[in-house]
């Protein structure tokens, strides 16, 4: 039975200036735990920092950086050992296929897949510390359900995305025998910074405060994919499930190109 959240936990949150690790970021500390938050913007860490006395540490790196991760490797254990890591850094570019740019895919790449794998690089050798002392460690890697239908315009995020799920699966796999739990979260539309520049209509949109709590009740649970809301991603999943040839037609009959 999951142990997860039960007691006061260090937990590492990249992602946190902002949006949905804004969010998960204050419902752990109204919860009793310890956080170690991670952005690219300092003042924004010391706003969530803010009255929060000692529950909150200030790591300030960008995870893209192997340099700038290294120098914070140290305040993951600071208070202690490392009972999860929460790599939610990630970025959403859209592509403009009239003016067709490779940057597009590889910010999306560098940030979402790249940020996420070096973010590992620190986090894996806290949670093995902490597993080796018999206590539960997890790992929980924010992905999306973008990747589950071919949209338009989204090829750099929704490659981006279902790299990074193919990846936290095949952690799962390797790390199963360390005792070393690999969570995937797949939320759909969650309004955020990033989300507010979107220029389309977002169906079944919810609040970033109600994604964290789902993220929070998904982790209390035991569950090593949380997707959400359901009827978004499911929906999704029916569509990824009908002949390619049809999923080809309604993705080409959704895109700009042809409106």
């Amino acid at each position: 039975m999951s142990q997860r959240l039960e007691t006061p936990s260090n937990i590492w949150i990249t992602g946190a200036s902002s949006g949905i690790g804004e969010a998960l970021s204050k419902a752990l500390i109204e919860q009793g735990h310890h956080l170690i938050v991670t952005g690219r913007r300092q003042e924004a860490l010391d706003a969530l920092a803010s009255g929060a006395g000692d529950k909150v540490t200030t790591a300030r790196a960008d995870t893209t950086s192997k340099d700038e991760l290294a120098a914070i490797a140290s305040d993951l254990e600071a208070r202690g050992d490392l009972d999860m890591a929460v790599l939610n850094a990630g970025t959403c570019e859209y592509l403009d296929i009239s003016e067709y740019s490779s940057d597009v895919i590889e910010n999306n790449l560098t940030t979402n897949v790249v940020g996420t794998a070096r973010s590992l690089d620190i986090a894996l050798p806290a949670l093995r510390r902490t597993v080796r002392k018999g206590k539960q460690a997890t790992l929980v890697i924010v992905s999306s359900s973008a990747w589950w239908f071919p949209f338009g315009r989204a090829e750099g995020y929704g490659a981006s995305k279902a790299a990074l799920t193919y990846f936290a699966h095949a952690l799962r796999a390797d790390l199963a025998a360390e005792g070393i739990d690999v969570v995937v979260v797949s939320p759909g539309f969650v309004k955020t910074p990033l989300t507010d520049q979107n220029d389309f209509p977002m169906p079944f949109l919810v609040s970033a405060e109600d994604a964290a709590d789902r993220i929070v009740k998904g982790l209390k649970k035991g569950k090593r994919e949380i997707a959400f809301p359901k009827r978004f991603t499911w929906s999704l999943k029916l569509l990824g499930a009908l002949p390619q040839g049809l999923i080809d037609r309604m993705s080409a009959s959704m895109s700009r190109q042809n409106s």
